[in-house]
């Protein structure tokens, strides 16, 4: 998979390095020479260049691209290469941080934008996630059909402990994706009992997240 990533700071040099082992091919794109530091991430291509600029991508070759990752610390750039990345480029995945969680509105499917990774809000969900059970936590949106990656930890009380998830009737636009049991990473099948203590994560559109949330927290005596 090629990717091209749009900032070649702190943040730009990790995830590339992280995509990199992983096999991917990465373009780092920063119009600063200072950025450019080719000894830091030496497997990955550079361009020295200005990634809200046409000829600049024409030049990265967008069109050939995958993913793209606008990955600066400016959110005005950030919207801009998403806009451009797949309004003129036609890249399937286009991925932009948020730096300013005031304008994590923005970035939507108007401006291009598959997947918006506002810093804040992975960190204070990180946290609610570590403190919450029988809470859904919202950890990622997805611009595309106003959906989410949430999570939910279920707690010992609920009704459907002990039960299979085929016999779960979920709440439509909802998608059992990963069991987390322990140490363990499951995929679901249909045969699988969900257990208390089961952090359960779903894609799920906005609307139905209220409703997932009472499926799975409802008490067992509330259900009888």
């Amino acid at each position: 998979m090629r990717v091209a990533i749009a900032g070649a700071g702190a943040v730009g040099r990790s995830i590339a390095g992280e995509l990199l082992e992983n096999g991917h091919e990465v373009l780092l794109i920063d119009k600063a020479p200072t950025a450019i530091s080719v000894e830091r991430v030496p497997q990955a291509e550079w361009l020295l260049a200005d990634a809200c600029e046409i000829t600049s991508l024409d030049e990265a070759a967008l069109q050939r691209c995958n993913v793209v990752i606008a990955a600066t610390g400016d959110d005005k750039v950030n919207l801009v290469v998403s806009l451009l990345a797949k309004t003129e480029y036609g890249v399937p995945r286009v991925v932009a941080r948020v730096n300013n969680p005031k304008n994590e509105w923005l970035f939507n499917e108007a401006w291009g934008v598959d997947v918006a990774v506002s810093t804040p809000r992975l960190m204070s969900a990180l946290v609610e996630e570590a403190v919450s059970v029988g809470d859904l936590v919202r950890l990622l949106r997805f611009s595309h059909g106003d959906a989410n990656l949430v999570e939910l930890t279920l707690p010992p009380e609920s009704a459907l402990a002990g039960t299979q998830v085929g016999d779960v009737q979920w709440p439509e636009d909802t998608s059992l994706v990963t069991i987390i049991r322990g140490t363990r990473v499951l995929t679901p099948c249909q045969e699988d009992s969900l257990e208390a203590g089961d952090e359960l994560l779903f894609v799920a559109a906005q609307a139905r997240e209220e409703q997932l949330e009472e499926l799975l927290s409802v008490r067992k005596e509330d259900a009888s």
